[in-house]
């Protein structure tokens, strides 16, 4: 790690000041105390960024776990009951990851790991557009559609015509261009440098400028960064209340969080290595092990439960991170500026962090991911955008099973079109037929195949060829004995039957095959 810790040390920073209003908007809106978000974004920088063999994931309080959270709560009556289930649910990831159970990630197709890309990339664009003209109503973790104000996330684009800031406008404008432009000037060679750093110093220097030269247009205190006064370690940490270790409802709960986190966490790294251009591979049991070590000490000092984030390992990337020594070190900036800079930190306007993201999100999702899917064909597009859809209008667990559903059913249609190949020669003596099975021939593709065997021509000659075929489903095998046994005679068919062995079922009763000539 210390060999790239050039770039490491600055991305860390930039993640830092991402992660923060995350932190803190992901905990309001959880109905937790919000230095509990601050203190999951410490935990799972430092402990989990330690324990994590991911060189780029970044972890801590997730939005997709706020509805969990905050019906938790609840229904427990008192965070720190709450707390202790969070203990519990890290115990359960924990176990979950000693018995390799991260399997789980190789089952999902990659065109759903690439559309849940591309719709945090819009879910971003559409959500920090708000916030970078300065009309901040929603906090910035929030990425449901539908809104607690009653809007929902194309309504608020259009209360932005009514409700903005020239200041923020200014400072947006002005950080997007030198994102987006710095690599064509000098400052790229500064490689410890990023341009998303210089963008949040700019940003707060402006917004300084503006309060003192131009009043008119400052941004005020409540779209600025605002991290809560520090009063000492008592008023930080609530402990978990370990007498209700016997509450039912508690388990329930414990059992929710880990089941719900552990997906994401699973989801979100299979769609980090998606994104890392060196692809390095980090094991999903191992993962799980690191987040329930790191949900086990956050529910330990009071803080919410932590999943990997793709948001902030994004940002992460695109700040030029090598190793997770960027993750660790964004842990340590938390806490720092939680004890010490608080002042300093509230003085970088949001806007400037929206305009990261807003960068973050085009990354996610560019044109050219799109051209590149629907290149690949309708049975790769169609369960992209089916993803995008569904993640952008409920969350990314429900995207994920509606995208997966309709990847499978390409899958199954695929599998029923390419049960076997079919060739037909005609010459003088009639029509000669080869139905070549594939290799694996399921009950999936029993209509197919019986559905053509109905349809074979009168005085025909039939070659069944299962030469190649390592595994044909006991279904087909009946209809194929149908087929050679009655209608074949029936049509007046000569059938050949070639490579299909003779089978006995259980019971003795099954039909036999044997090879015709």
């Amino acid at each position: 790690m210390s060999s790239n810790i050039k770039q490491d040390i600055p991305a860390s920073i930039v993640v830092f000041l991402v992660a923060l209003p995350l932190c803190l908007g992901i905990a309001l809106a959880s109905g937790a105390p919000l230095l509990s978000g601050i203190i999951a974004g410490i935990i799972g920088g430092l402990v989990v960024g330690f324990l994590s063999q991911s060189s780029i994931s970044v972890s801590g309080p997730a939005a997709g776990l706020t509805a969990v959270v905050l019906s938790s709560i609840t229904q427990l009556k008192s965070f720190d009951i709450f707390l202790l289930a969070v203990i519990i649910a890290g115990l359960l990831q924990l176990i979950a990851g000693i018995a390799k159970g991260g399997f789980i990630a190789n089952y999902i197709p990659s065109n759903v790991i690439k559309g849940l890309l591309a719709a945090i990339g819009i879910i971003l664009i559409l959500k920090q557009i708000p916030h970078a003209v300065g009309f901040d109503r929603d906090p910035q973790d929030d990425f449901t559609f539908f809104q607690k104000d009653g809007e929902n996330t194309f309504s608020e684009l259009l209360n932005i015509l009514d409700n903005f800031s020239w200041g923020a406008i200014i400072i947006s404008v002005i950080s997007l261009i030198i994102i987006i432009y710095w690599d064509k000037t000098p400052m790229k060679k500064l490689k410890f440098f990023p341009s998303s750093l210089f963008a949040v110093i700019l940003g707060a220097a402006l917004n300084a400028l503006f309060q003192k030269f131009f009043p008119s247009v400052a941004i005020s205190a409540e779209h600025l960064v605002s991290i809560p006064k520090f009063e000492g370690v008592d008023s930080m940490v609530t402990l978990p209340n370990f007498a209700s270790i016997t509450n039912y409802r508690v388990w329930i709960v414990a059992f929710t969080i880990a089941i719900v986190a552990s997906l994401e966490t699973l989801l979100n790294l299979e769609a980090v290595e998606n994104i890392d251009p060196l692809k390095r591979h980090a094991s999903p049991n191992r993962e799980l092990v690191a987040q329930g070590i790191g949900n086990m000490f956050s529910g330990l000092v009071g803080g919410l439960p932590i999943t990997s984030v793709i948001v902030r390992s994004s940002v992460n990337l695109n700040a030029g991170a090598k190793t997770k020594l960027s993750a660790i070190l964004h842990g340590a900036f938390l806490l720092i500026s939680l004890i010490v800079l608080s002042p300093i930190i509230n003085l970088i306007p949001l806007a400037s962090l929206a305009c990261i993201l807003l960068v973050t999100g085009y990354k996610l999702a560019n044109i050219a991911l799109f051209k590149e899917m629907y290149r690949k064909g309708l049975n790769q597009f169609i369960p992209f955008v089916a993803t995008i859809l569904a993640i952008v209008f409920t969350d990314l667990l429900i995207g994920i099973i509606i995208g997966s559903v309709v990847s499978v059913f390409y899958i199954l249609k695929s599998n029923f079109k390419n049960a076997y190949s079919f060739y037909k020669i005609h010459d003088d003596t009639g029509d000669t037929i080869t139905i070549r099975l594939s290799e694996e021939v399921t009950f999936l593709n029993k209509a197919s195949i019986k559905k053509t065997l109905l349809e074979i021509p009168d005085h025909s000659t039939v070659i069944l060829d299962g030469s190649n075929s390592k595994f044909i489903d006991y279904d087909v095998l009946e209809i194929i004995q149908n087929f050679k046994d009655t209608i074949s005679k029936e049509k007046n068919v000569t059938v050949s039957v070639i490579g299909i062995k003779s089978f006995k079922n259980e019971e003795n009763a099954s039909p036999s095959i044997t090879t015709a000539h």
